[in-house]
C-alpha cells in the first residue's frame, strides 16, 4: 500500500494517470500528446517512462505489449483499498 502513496506523491504522476484516467490504452507517444495539449505538463519521454515504471510497480498502471507497440492503461484498484482502508462515514437519509 505505500507504494500507492509514493506513486501518488509526485504532481507528474498524478497528471499521467488523469490522461490515462481519459481513455482506455494509449501508446507512449499518445500519452506524451495528452500531457502537453489536455493537462499542459511538458516531460521528456525518459521521464515519462521512469514517471510510469514508478506507477507500474505500484500497480496503478499495467502496460500490454500489441506487435510492435506497448499499450499503457490506468488500473484504478490500488486506489480502491485505499478507501476500504479508511472508510468515511456513510451519510444518513
Amino acid at each position: 500500500m505505500s507504494d500507492v502513496y509514493e506513486a501518488l506523491a509526485a504532481p507528474a504522476r498524478r497528471a499521467i494517470l488523469d490522461a490515462l484516467a481519459g481513455r482506455e490504452e494509449q501508446t507512449l507517444f499518445e500519452l506524451l500528446n495528452r500531457l502537453r495539449y489536455d493537462h499542459e505538463v511538458v516531460l521528456t519521454r525518459q521521464a515519462v517512462s521512469q514517471h510510469l515504471a514508478v506507477l507500474e510497480s505500484s500497480g496503478l498502471v499495467a502496460r500490454r505489449k500489441a506487435g510492435r507497440t506497448v499499450l499503457i492503461s490506468f488500473d484504478p484498484a490500488p486506489l480502491a483499498q485505499i478507501a476500504l482502508r479508511w472508510p468515511t462515514p456513510q451519510e444518513e437519509s
